[in-house]
């Protein structure tokens, strides 16, 4: 006898699960940017420590200022690319920040719609239990007039 009642605000629901879904994704996407970013520096970092040590076992065997320009050359460079990933690293930090925080705002939202419609399902499920017990009560009256 328990009749079905559609939630009046499911598309909003509908809306901000998709909401919640592609901030998700979006989080996600900064978060691979930065590691990837991350991963890069990493990486230079460690083609310069590389040539340092070779650099640092060749010194002796350097016979030319223009191979020591190369080396101060390419250190300079390096150094100069390690910043640039630095500030990029920093970049998709703060990307990643504001991407977190609107996550956190999207599934905040789509929680307050989700308590609303369990509210609403239980105020539903009282009105019917109170409606069925004076239904109930009228049978009973009917049936104890009847007797």
């Amino acid at each position: 006898m328990a009749a079905k009642k559609q939630f009046e605000l499911q598309q909003v629901l509908n809306y901000r699960a998709e909401l919640e879904k592609l901030r998700k994704q979006e989080f996600a996407l900064a978060k691979q940017d930065l590691d990837a970013a991350a991963d890069k520096l990493e990486q230079e970092k460690a083609e310069a420590a590389q040539l340092a040590e070779e650099f640092s076992q060749r010194q002796q065997e350097i016979n030319s200022i223009y191979e020591m320009q190369l080396y101060a050359d390419f250190f300079a460079r390096k150094r100069e690319e390690m910043k640039e990933q630095q500030r990029r690293i920093e970049t998709l930090d703060r990307v990643l920040e504001d991407r977190r925080e609107d996550l956190v705002q999207a599934t905040k939202e789509k929680k307050v719609m989700e308590r609303l419609k369990e509210k609403r399902k239980e105020e539903f499920r009282k009105e019917q239990a109170y409606k069925e017990g004076l239904l109930l009560d009228e049978i009973a009256t009917q049936k104890k007039g009847q007797e």
